[in-house]
């Protein structure tokens, strides 16, 4: 359930509202291309402007029209614990597989109150969960210590590593043997090499089948092949993170391949007309423009 290509839905919105329709056909592109989990209501998802509703809705929604094709690994992290494991108890109730974790944000915890929460939701919620460690989004993060104390944790199962540290994942894979994941898609070949399984992919948004081709060759242990597709991915993956802020480069590229609207939410504002051209030409390099 946590290897291999995991896409990082977006949240399409029409007129403010989410935009459903839109989101069951982002969903038939996936399976259709053979994605191997879904990772909705995340960083890319949005979900610090859905609200708590709305997050319930888009989770129940994407489990109803996957029908258990593949895991479905649904955001349910919280600065609370007790709103973490609200939506978390939600995600179990509605069927959802595992829940993504971050770490909470603002309040800036120690590493103690890292330990405590991501504790506290895992045993009140049975569910598989992959934490996710993205101190440039909170403010603090975990350490491999601290990583590797809750890896003893049953149903603590997986980490999505977003700290851009290779050594950072590397000891954590010294020091426990939870799945590594990663975060950043330009990363996800460097990150094979200590052990990495896989990544929570923004990019497979727009190419779910060639991130899929690279992760696959990476299980297989053919890391020269995947090498390639790494070398063919690259620009595209580096854009998307770089332009500005994660969703706002992916939802201008979808918008182009006309694959969903633009819109975002606030404090989240459009791509600039200057980067947009930057973008395009990066579209038409791959191959997914004319």
């Amino acid at each position: 359930m946590f290897t291999g290509a995991m896409v990082a839905l977006i949240t399409p919105f029409q007129d403010g509202e989410i935009d459903y329709q839109t989101l069951d056909e982002l969903i038939d592109f996936q399976l259709e291309n053979g994605i191997d989990a879904i990772v909705p209501v995340g960083t890319t998802g949005e979900s610090p402007t859905l609200s708590h509703e709305e997050q319930k809705q888009v989770m129940h929604r994407i489990v109803e029209v996957v029908g258990g094709q593949v895991p479905v690994i649904a955001g349910a992290g919280s600065n609370s614990t007790a709103e973490a494991i609200e939506l978390t108890a939600y995600a179990k109730k509605v069927g959802v597989d595992a829940t993504l974790q971050v770490t909470p944000y603002y309040n800036k915890p120690t590493q103690e109150g890292f330990y405590q929460h991501f504790k506290e939701i895992a045993e009140e919620v049975d569910l598989p969960m992959v934490l996710y460690n993205i101190p440039g989004r909170c403010g603090a993060g975990m350490t491999p210590e601290t990583i590797a104390r809750l890896a003893e944790i049953e149903n603590i199962v997986a980490i999505k590593e977003a700290t851009g540290s290779l050594d950072q994942a590397s000891e954590i894979a010294i020091r426990c043997d939870i799945t590594i994941i990663s975060g950043d898609d330009s990363l996800t070949l460097p990150l094979a090499s200590i052990g990495g399984k896989g990544v929570i992919s923004v990019v497979a948004n727009i190419v779910p089948a060639d991130v899929k081709a690279m992760t696959d060759l990476i299980l297989e242990g053919d890391l020269a092949s995947a090498r390639q597709w790494h070398k063919k991915l690259f620009a595209l993956c580096k854009n998307m993170l770089t332009l500005a802020t994660n969703p706002i480069p992916i939802k201008a590229a979808m918008a182009m391949l006309n694959m969903a609207p633009e819109e975002l939410r606030l404090p989240m504002t459009l791509l600039e007309e200057s980067k947009k051209a930057i973008l395009k030409q990066t579209l038409r390099d791959y191959g997914l423009l004319e």
